[in-house]
């Protein structure tokens, strides 16, 4: 393995990583806030270990699948090691432990909180557990492929390792350009929402903020009820943006290059919208006592767009819904949002695909004469493609069942435990009960949480990238 590429690319995260810095910063200094030293401080660490492994040239640029994972892995403990620290140092999460799961849940687009009183950190604070959330929502390494001088066939390793979703094809011959396309359309929309929020009468702290976590699919708010205060306007355009950046970028770039026939053609785009509509048609008929219809349709069609695309924003507290729609919350939750998007979860194409294969082996068991090809939009799944998604449903459902049971270890409620590694595998946030929209993960054991911790990485890089890192077979030359 060549370990000199891996150590330079996570070099290249650090400096990277340091350099966002100087958004928080800016931040402190706007509002007179002294925690804001914690930045520079950290900066400083970020910068002394990353410069050094830029600087210096690896021997070999050889590079294969191998080096992408490891790369993948190693980078977003590193990141995650060293984004903790401001809240350390500043004190206002004084503990290491809890700032390295508020961070990792941050980075990862999860939105788990440890905090109690959230309205307490600083505005400075708040800005960059936030801003972690843009960061993470497209992938640093997807940033600093963007920048960094490698060949095609080595960025794919790493994009493939980063990106959500049982495939990553280039949009167009160049992997850097591919790159630079999928943060254009990220950046575009971003500041679409933040305008649209601005025009709401949203302070512009409060519209940067929110809008990190809407486009990162994350949904760590700036306030102790979520999204509960703000107005029914600012409730929707976060719920048309939530469901948004849940599509697939591939289906942007379409529409961009005006071949909408081709993204509208999408199977993953129609049962991503079906999934969704049946979801909130349910819960609006179950909650039609909820300050009246409109005002259930609203509310479900918040929860469902910030569940099923893993946000976990909240404007109303489902904890008090009947059970029905919270199971079907309960069920989005493992679908999560399509490939290629910045949401968590299993992805509507990995479903739909386990979907076709067991009507196949349905039909086989039938008619055992039958031989029926499997399609994708219109392509043959090919037994690869098939193979990959059946071992990573397996290896999911395995680490989602061990987890629950290493977290059950704090004797809380079984719906607590069972959700909170819902919550944490596959990104969303939020759970129920204990750990519901208005509750927290503070009081878990730290075991439990670095348990959840594991998840969150686990569950945003795919599984492979963090298992990969503990075979004896990825260290032996």
């Amino acid at each position: 393995m060549n370990k000199s590429i891996i150590l330079h690319i996570v070099g290249w995260i650090l400096s990277v990583e340091a350099a966002f810095m100087l958004l928080p910063l800016i931040c402190a200094v706007i509002y007179q806030e002294k925690s804001g030293f914690a930045f520079l401080i950290t900066m400083g660490i970020g910068l002394l270990i990353g410069l050094p492994l830029v600087i210096y040239k690896p021997k070999s640029k050889l590079f294969f699948a191998k080096e992408g994972l490891v790369s993948v892995g190693l980078g977003w403990i590193a990141m995650s090691s060293l984004g903790a620290l401001p809240f350390t140092i500043s004190g206002e999460i004084p503990n290491y432990v809890d700032a390295l799961f508020e961070i990792i849940s941050g980075f990862t687009t999860t939105g788990s909180s440890i905090l109690k009183d959230i309205e307490a950190l600083s505005y400075c604070m708040l800005f960059w557990r936030s801003f972690t959330h843009w960061i993470g929502g497209m992938g640093i390494l997807v940033f600093v492929l963007a920048i960094l001088p490698m060949s095609g066939g080595e960025r794919m390793h790493i994009m493939r390792a980063e990106s959500p979703g049982p495939s990553i094809e280039k949009l167009v011959p160049r992997m850097r350009t591919t790159a630079k396309i999928l943060y254009s359309i990220y950046l575009g929309m971003t500041l679409l929402q933040i305008i649209l929020f601005l025009i709401g009468g949203m302070p512009l702290f409060d519209a940067l903020t929110i809008t990190f976590g809407t486009a990162g699919t994350g949904g760590l708010a700036i306030k102790n009820d979520s999204m509960l205060s703000y107005s029914p306007y600012l409730q929707t355009v976060t719920t048309v943006f939530m469901f948004l950046f849940g599509v697939n970028f591939n289906i942007y770039y379409l529409i961009l290059f005006r071949k909408i026939k081709t993204a509208l053609r999408s199977e993953e785009l129609r049962a991503y919208v079906l999934i969704v509509l049946t979801a909130i048609i349910l819960i609006s008929f179950n909650l039609g006592g909820f300050k009246g219809f409109f005002s259930s349709i609203h509310h479900a069609a918040f929860q469902v767009s910030s569940i099923i695309t893993t946000t976990g924003y909240a404007s109303v507290d489902f904890n008090t819904w009947p059970t029905f729609s919270k199971s079907i919350l309960v069920f989005i939750m493992f679908i999560g949002a399509c490939a290629g998007s910045t949401g968590g979860g299993l992805k509507v194409s990995r479903i739909v695909m386990l979907f076709k294969a067991l009507m196949k082996e349905l039909s086989f068991l039938i008619h055992k004469r039958s031989v029926k090809v499997l399609k994708f939009d219109g392509n043959k799944i090919e037994h690869e493609t098939l193979r990959s998604v059946n071992v990573f449903f397996a290896c999911y459902m395995f680490i989602f069942a061990i987890s629950v049971i290493l977290v059950s270890l704090d004797n809380y409620d079984f719906t607590s435990s069972f959700t909170a590694v819902a919550a944490t595998l596959n990104n969303i946030g939020p759970g129920l009960e204990v750990v519901g929209p208005l509750g927290n993960f503070s009081d878990f054991s730290y075991f439990s949480k670095f348990v959840m911790m594991f998840d969150m990485l686990v569950g945003r890089l795919e599984i492979f990238p963090i298992l990969i890192l503990f075979s004896p077979a990825t260290w032996k030359k």
